[in-house]
């Protein structure tokens, strides 16, 4: 947890800013700032994803700013402690960001009116794990079938009342409708009494690897005609190719699903938000190799892709002055 947002601003100096000639983005201040990033669970990717930013900000821009990675339930805490002031970054999903920011869904009637969006970073997919025996090539082919579904509360299972809600197939049309963890569900599908498990997370995942491998399982993709319905009427999901060559398939994956964005309040501070997003975007590079769910970061998706919640002004800033926004 960080320092509250008063002190926050005391803390931030007029930032002075110069090139080196290596392109080094270098930053001083009076002091350094701090700054929380809400992430996930430790065992999921936007644990590692938000350690992989902080490290970058701090190698870089340390002397003006300090940021430290936050474990945390996920999306929806997250957009609660950014309006809060608990944390001053957070990542989110974009259908998380999108219903929260209007007022939508689980903000029914009571929208986030502080939530700024930051940047977009990668896509993280409907992943339909099934078992080879259980006859499921596609969405359509979950029918009749016992399927995980996801706790709710959870991104999965806001894109299953998504799918169900779009295509008309509902719990109903399910043999089983299961409300499990992943780990839960893994368990009962080695058991062969669970057909299918469906997840929303980033490619490659070392998880979808082990669960692959643990049970013999494969994975089963969406149809171009639904991804197209979807993502045409819905401006927070994205289409995507899950590339055999990650988990040695036999073909890619075609999905869709929403994008992992960054996003921090209207009351944080613009230098914050401008030293941390010039620092990223000026070493981008760095932060591609550290993971690779990070590899695919491409600046001209990062500044609008999947943000429906307005633009925070120091991001704006940033992005302006590297060219990438007029």
């Amino acid at each position: 947890m960080t320092v509250g947002y008063p002190n926050v601003r005391k803390l931030v100096a007029v930032v002075i800013a110069s090139l080196t000639l290596a392109g080094t983005w270098i930053v001083a201040s009076a002091e350094p700032a701090f700054v929380s990033m809400g992430t996930g669970p430790v065992s999921g990717i936007y644990y590692p994803t938000g350690r992989s930013i902080c490290d970058v900000v701090n190698a870089v821009a340390g002397m003006t700013l300090r940021c430290s990675v936050e474990a945390t339930p996920g999306s929806v805490y997250n957009v609660e402690a950014v309006a809060s002031g608990e944390i001053e970054f957070a990542l989110i999903q974009s259908d998380v960001q999108f219903f929260s920011s209007r007022g939508e869904g689980h903000w029914k009637n009571r929208p986030v009116g502080k939530l700024r969006s930051v940047m977009s970073l990668y896509p993280e997919l409907l992943t339909i794990m099934a078992r080879p025996d259980a006859g499921i090539h596609d969405l359509d082919g979950l029918k009749g079938k016992r399927v995980n579904i996801g706790m709710s509360g959870t991104g999965t299972r806001a894109t299953w009342d998504e799918i169900a809600d779009t295509f008309g197939i509902s719990a109903g049309d399910l043999m089983e409708a299961a409300k499990l963890k992943p780990a839960a569900a893994i368990e009962r599908m080695c058991a062969k009494t669970l057909d299918a498990n469906l997840l929303i997370v980033g490619h490659p995942s070392k998880m979808v690897e082990s669960q692959l491998a643990t049970c013999g399982l494969v994975l089963a993709g969406a149809s171009e005609e639904r991804i197209s319905k979807l993502v045409s009427s819905r401006p927070y999901y994205v289409s995507a190719t899950i590339p055999a060559a990650y988990y040695g398939l036999g073909s890619d994956v075609r999905t869709f699903g929403v994008k992992a964005t960054l996003v921090s309040s209207a009351d944080v501070p613009d230098d914050l938000v401008y030293v941390l997003v010039k620092t990223i975007m000026m070493n981008l590079d760095n932060l591609k190799a550290q993971s690779p769910s990070l590899a695919g970061l491409k600046p001209e998706e990062m500044i609008s892709q999947s943000l429906t919640a307005p633009l925070h002004p120091g991001a704006a800033r940033a992005y302006r002055e590297l060219g990438l926004l007029k």
